[in-house]
């Protein structure tokens, strides 16, 4: 159960700003007319399928940015944890914590029974607007790079 409905394709996708594992603020509209973005949130720092996937998009790091794209990956955790989290598998992508909720809340993925967010996808061009979207019935599922890699390719990013 989410807080909201998860936000569709076709939707401009709210703008936020996150903490990151570089120690700079992230700010979604600034990738606007710059680059296509994939947010992908993500339950929580340590957990098995949550470092199956943030290990994986480290190794598909290159692929994505080739398909134009740059990886976002959102958690409810806070940066240090991520900080230690990232460090501890060598993920290259940074990691955003939407420590807050807001970010989760507003993209309608936030788990009001547990307080994390559902693993969830959204694939945002330059202009901000939702192309595509993806929500997974159980945090304990997830994409492979391929699929999300066949996503983007299919909507013409």
């Amino acid at each position: 159960m989410t807080s909201a409905a998860p936000l569709q394709a076709g939707t401009e996708a709210p703008d936020f700003t996150l903490g990151s594992t570089s120690g700079e603020s992230v700010t979604l509209s600034g990738f606007r007319e710059k680059q296509n973005v994939l947010l992908a949130f993500f339950p929580l720092a340590f957990t098995g399928v949550c470092t199956s996937e943030m290990c994986a998009f480290s190794d598909g790091f290159d692929e994505f940015l080739g398909a134009g794209v740059q990886v976002l990956p959102i958690s409810v955790d806070a940066v240090p944890s991520l900080k230690e989290f990232r460090s501890k598998h060598h993920m290259k992508t940074e990691l955003l914590s939407d420590f807050k909720r807001e970010a989760s809340a507003a993209f309608g993925v936030l788990r009001p029974d547990t307080f994390f967010s559902n693993r969830a996808y959204f694939l945002i061009d330059k202009a901000g607007m939702i192309r595509w979207s993806y929500v997974e019935e159980t945090p304990g599922t997830k994409r492979e790079n391929a699929e999300l890699l066949d996503a983007i390719r299919a909507v013409g990013l």
